[in-house]
């Protein structure tokens, strides 16, 4: 891939969801795509979707985000191409007591929520950096801030996420180069199916946001270059309670929720 005069952004978990709508918000504002996804069908129909209405260069990477050292491959692949924008949306759900869960899924939750995309941002910021322009999102959760009983790695993954892009969007200042972390609460995405996939079907939906809103929110904030992005007023509230009540209050809370949720 050469160099052009347009921006590029690399987008990860791009062949649907809100991976798909932000590369959507960034077609439209003539960036060039790269698009990573595991599920090469589907990232060749977002593909041809996203050029129905836009014209743009975008480029397909089907890689498994959970595999060590995945992010010096991709690094590698787009090393002619000057990033300009990177979203880390990739991530999935596994819903269960720790004792109970598989660790091998469990393992590759880890790799991908903590491990390649902290990697990614390693091997890419210093040369944002080094032009003093660049944007990062990362999509953490309102699960990110307090534990989670049935889904503790998960909430435990996005928490780290939350941390993070804190502290290195504080150290980035004066850099020309921001961090912002999307925390939306349940969005009305295949991840709900992915983690409903073992037990009965969601039935709190009363706070179900629509994808399209919620990229539109993460990628405003984004452009903005707001550390911490959580749409909606109610997901505000939510993620304000843990200063509220006691932690073991809250985690007493949660882990109704998701009885009530999920469990069959």
């Amino acid at each position: 891939m050469g160099k052009n005069n347009l921006k590029t952004a690399l987008v990860t978990g791009a062949a649907s969801g809100l991976g798909f709508e932000l590369a959507l918000l960034l077609a439209k504002d003539a960036y060039n795509l790269i698009l990573i996804d595991i599920d090469a069908e589907k990232l060749e129909q977002a593909k041809a979707n996203i050029l129905k209405e836009y014209k743009t260069k975008i480029t397909l990477l089907v890689k498994d985000l959970s595999q060590v050292n995945i992010a010096k491959e991709i690094y590698n692949d787009v090393s002619n191409t000057s990033i300009d924008v990177i979203i880390n949306n990739a991530g999935f759900g596994l819903f269960g007591t720790f004792s109970n869960t598989d660790w091998e899924r469990e393992s590759q939750m880890i790799h991908l929520h903590i491990l390649t995309t902290t990697h990614l941002i390693k091997l890419f910021l210093p040369d944002m950096v080094k032009r003093g322009s660049g944007k990062i999102l990362n999509l953490s959760s309102l699960a990110a801030f307090q534990p989670g009983p049935l889904m503790a790695l998960y909430y435990a993954s996005k928490s780290y996420l939350l941390s993070f892009s804190q502290a290195i969007a504080n150290e980035l200042k004066g850099t020309g180069v921001t961090v912002t972390v999307l925390c939306p609460g349940p969005t009305k995405t295949a991840f709900q199916d992915v983690v409903s996939n073992a037990c009965a079907e969601n039935k709190i939906t009363f706070n179900m946001a629509c994808p399209k809103q919620v990229a539109a929110y993460g990628y405003k904030a984004m452009l903005k270059g707001r550390v911490v992005a959580i749409p909606g007023l109610f997901n505000k509230f939510l993620s304000i309670l843990p200063r509220v009540l006691t932690r073991d209050r809250t985690i007493k809370i949660v882990r109704k929720i998701q009885d009530r949720n999920r469990v069959s």
